[in-house]
């Protein structure tokens, strides 16, 4: 093959990987085989048709199990917790709510209607605890 269709297959490979799909890391390392195969002709190191496809082969198979699981997971680790509902926040209650009463709540900018979940009462001007979410209602408990 010619260097240039090597940097080609190398760029889409590390640009699909990149951009459009996560593929778990492994495009990454195809993508740097191809692109180191396409530069040795550019440095002057003149290579067989055969031989390319084999050095591809093996740079891709050496540095996939060499480095990825490394590379993956410290690329991972930087990623923020993300929660993904309310459970453990708190909120204020402005009156008393007594257990399986309803009332309405402000938490995160808006009013919810949230329901003591909990079997004691919650004074007005207390904390609760969010245990769970039941569609678009707070179920609360009382803070210990």
């Amino acid at each position: 093959m010619q260097w240039w269709a090597w940097v080609s297959v190398g760029a889409v490979l590390l640009g699909a990987e990149l951009t459009f799909v996560n593929a778990q890391f492994y495009l990454v390392f195809l993508g740097a085989s191809a692109l180191l195969v396409g530069v040795l002709p550019l440095a002057g190191i003149a290579v067989a048709a055969g031989t390319q496809w084999g050095l591809f082969a093996a740079l891709s198979l050496v540095s996939l199990f060499a480095f990825r699981r490394r590379v993956y997971e410290r690329l991972r680790r930087r990623l923020p917790v993300v929660q993904l509902g309310p459970e453990d926040d708190q909120v204020v209650l402005g009156e008393r709510l007594g257990p399986g009463e309803r009332c309405r709540v402000e938490f995160r900018g808006t009013t919810w209607d949230a329901v003591n979940a909990g079997e004691r009462p919650i004074a007005a001007g207390a904390r609760a605890r969010i245990e769970r979410m039941d569609r678009l209602t707070l179920m609360l408990r009382a803070e210990e």
